[in-house]
């Protein structure tokens, strides 16, 4: 097991890693629209928060030599599915088809003020 960390996306707020390198498949943690310079929450919609989440996850993925290509299944957490096709929308803007299995979850708290958070599973490239 090998443990990811990059400065390019935001530090862990807890006991836990940004991402595992565990065989051929990595484990990125719940990632949300924080910028990892600031800590400031990044965008005022779902939308425009899924983007910036979603540029967190590659940054990890990219620290472990893969990128958004790779992601096998994603885990979706909203704050209220009225945003579902929001975050459908910028979801679809950064990953492309075939798309990674998904599971969209709504969740009355997040750990900090945001609308969504993603995790994802990645299939480590072949070297």
């Amino acid at each position: 097991m090998r443990e990811i960390q990059t400065d390019d996306a935001p530090a862990s707020i807890g006991p836990y890693s940004q991402g595992i390198v565990h065989g051929d498949t990595i484990y990125v943690s719940g990632q949300g629209p924080v910028d990892p310079d600031t800590g400031d929450v990044i965008g005022s919609s779902p939308g425009e928060q899924t983007r910036r989440t979603l540029e967190n996850v590659r940054a990890i993925l990219e620290a472990a030599d893969a990128s958004l290509d790779d992601v096998v299944k994603t885990t979706v957490f909203v704050k209220d599915m009225r945003y579902y096709e929001e975050v459908n929308e910028a979801y679809g803007t950064l990953l492309s088809d075939p798309y990674p299995a998904r599971s969209a979850v709504e969740v009355v708290k997040l750990p900090v003020d945001i609308d969504v958070e993603i995790e994802a599973i990645a299939a480590l490239p072949d070297q």
